[in-house]
């Protein structure tokens, strides 16, 4: 890791706000810097006339520099928008097609290589159509999925975190029917993506005793059994261990308290039994400034928490807040990183 390798931008889907909330990013960088510190150039890889076209439909002054290779971002930045050029498609917002998917996917494996080259500083990755990309041969589940297989990682070591200025969440089941979760739940399931969480909030965050907090399933966490006896035989053994191994983890606290003022204040990470125990908290309280974090990577990898949200693309009103929280916040894990 070179703290003074730029950050690459997979460009996302061209038919959703992907690339407009990439040049508006450019034009607030000032927003994507750590606290207290200066922009941290980044670069998006291909589609140079997407972004142009997207610019000029939301009327933006941001000069866009194609570069042949990640480093030439690092001189590039202040005069404009760095991308890489030779790979495009045409622009057409808010109507997918198979071009648009075709770069979106490549722009994603290059930015992938790029980060596992040390040549970019770390990734962060613009909004994609699953289904879109299933028709050119997109084989994962999604893009945390393809990171896990092309880092060499089994599907379970890459564990998504949302996070946001006074909230971060962990869920320990994705995505999956509700009536699916309780089977799918197991003691060595949460200690071992809490263990990941663990080192990634030390590594990429600078916290050096991450306080996790564990959801309860049940209404009132059960209720000593009244209500579902899963906190019993899954969720208070998984603590008992973590606590054993010296972590600082609490729980299981009951979903209608974890996420007041008060307790949020208690710990550094939440772990949720399902998606939207996760989601729901996270997205009411910081929707336009939550990021996806892929912890348990050996590069870093930021998202913003938000789709391609097609039925607005192009008419100049996608809020950036998400994607500069993004940029910002791969900055800040890679200044932390490089610091360790």
């Amino acid at each position: 890791m070179t703290p003074e390798a730029p950050i690459a931008l997979a460009l996302g889907d061209p038919a959703g706000i992907g690339p407009e909330i990439i040049a508006e990013a450019w034009v607030q960088r000032a927003r994507t810097a750590p606290a207290g510190g200066a922009p941290h150039p980044f670069f998006v890889v291909g589609g140079p006339e997407v972004l142009r076209a997207a610019v000029e439909a939301r009327g933006l002054d941001c000069p866009i520099v194609p570069i042949a290779e990640p480093t030439e971002a690092l001189f590039a930045f202040s005069a404009g928008l760095p991308v890489m050029a030779g790979l495009d498609a045409p622009y057409t917002p808010g109507e997918p097609s198979e071009a648009g998917a075709r770069l979106a996917l490549t722009s994603l494996a290059y930015a992938t290589r790029f980060a596992l080259g040390h040549v970019a500083a770390g990734l962060v990755t613009a909004p994609i159509a699953k289904a879109e990309l299933a028709k050119v041969g997109f084989a994962n589940p999604g893009q945390t999925e393809f990171l896990a297989d092309a880092c060499r990682l089994p599907y379970r070591d890459a564990v998504m975190m949302l996070a946001g200025p006074s909230l971060r969440t962990v869920p320990l089941t994705v995505h999956c029917a509700l009536a699916e979760v309780p089977s799918l739940l197991t003691s060595d399931l949460i200690v071992h993506k809490a263990r990941i969480v663990a080192v990634g909030l030390a590594r990429d965050f600078g916290i050096e005793r991450p306080r996790l907090a564990v959801a309860g399933l049940n209404p009132h966490a059960g209720e000593g059994g009244k209500f579902g006896d899963e906190e019993a035989r899954i969720i208070e053994p998984a603590i008992r261990t973590l606590a054993d191994e010296g972590l600082d983890v609490t729980g299981p606290v009951p979903g209608d308290a974890l996420f007041t003022s008060r307790v949020r204040g208690t710990y550094d990470a939440a772990l949720c039994m399902y998606h939207d125990q996760a989601l729901i908290p996270l997205k009411a309280l910081e929707f336009d400034e939550g990021v996806n974090v892929t912890l348990g990577l050996p590069i870093i990898r930021t998202s913003p928490d938000h789709g391609t949200a097609f039925d607005i693309a192009g008419k100049g009103i996608a809020d950036p807040g998400a994607m500069i929280a993004a940029i910002r916040m791969a900055a800040t894990c890679a200044a932390v990183r490089a610091a360790a």
